[in-house]
């Protein structure tokens, strides 16, 4: 499948940074089509405007207005997969059903565990320092109306040690972000993940 990728992040954008430099390296065969934000402060605009990318601000009022936006950006720039890096609004209907199977995200957890509206960021982070949990992780998976509920792509386990804060096993779990969104687009492009064939991952 050839990739031609939109990004929508809310701030740092730090996986957009990854994947771009997996782009620029030639270890992922893709093409980076557009960064979108509904930040207007957000940095990942400025990671876009120094790599000579477009970008787009969608900080309308309603969720109506700004999904609108992003709709007609990612048309605009013929984006075919959608990659959400740390975008904290819900993504509306009208774009699921113009992209659908289309759209991924990284969540910062092994999902289905800790998932769900208000689980993002820190809050999942703390939520296992303050469980009997031994591990963490992250997991790639599609994006349907349900927060957090699409078909599982992958995940990638780290290990949550008694001494850890919810700051230290935050970073341990961003590095392998980092790995996996990438080895996960590049498993799509060769067409070993198929996005419109398969159930919840399940290890051979």
């Amino acid at each position: 499948m050839d990739l031609h990728l939109g990004f929508i992040a809310s701030s740092r954008g730090s996986n957009v940074c990854a994947i771009l430099d997996e782009i620029q390296r030639g270890w992922l065969d893709a093409d980076a089509k557009v960064i979108i934000s509904n930040n207007p402060l957000a940095p990942v605009l400025r990671v876009g405007r120094e790599r000579n990318l477009p970008v787009v601000c969608a900080s309308s009022k309603t969720s109506l207005d700004r999904d609108g936006v992003i709709l007609e950006a990612l048309k605009t720039y013929d984006v075919n997969l959608v990659v959400l890096a740390g975008y904290l609004k819900k993504v509306g209907p009208e774009i699921i059903e113009n992209f659908p199977q289309r759209i991924l995200n990284i969540h910062p957890s092994l999902l289905p565990k800790y998932s769900g509206e208000g689980m993002y960021g820190m809050h999942i982070h703390e939520a296992v320092i303050h469980s009997s949990d031994h591990e963490s992780g992250a997991t790639v998976h599609l994006v349907t109306e349900e927060y957090d509920c699409g078909r599982i792509l992958a995940q990638y386990k780290v290990p949550r040690y008694e001494r850890d804060s919810a700051e230290t096993l935050a970073e341990r779990v961003l590095r392998v972000e980092h790995v996996l969104y990438s080895q996960t687009l590049r498993d799509i492009q060769r067409g070993i993940i198929d996005l419109d064939n398969g159930s919840a991952l399940s290890p051979i």
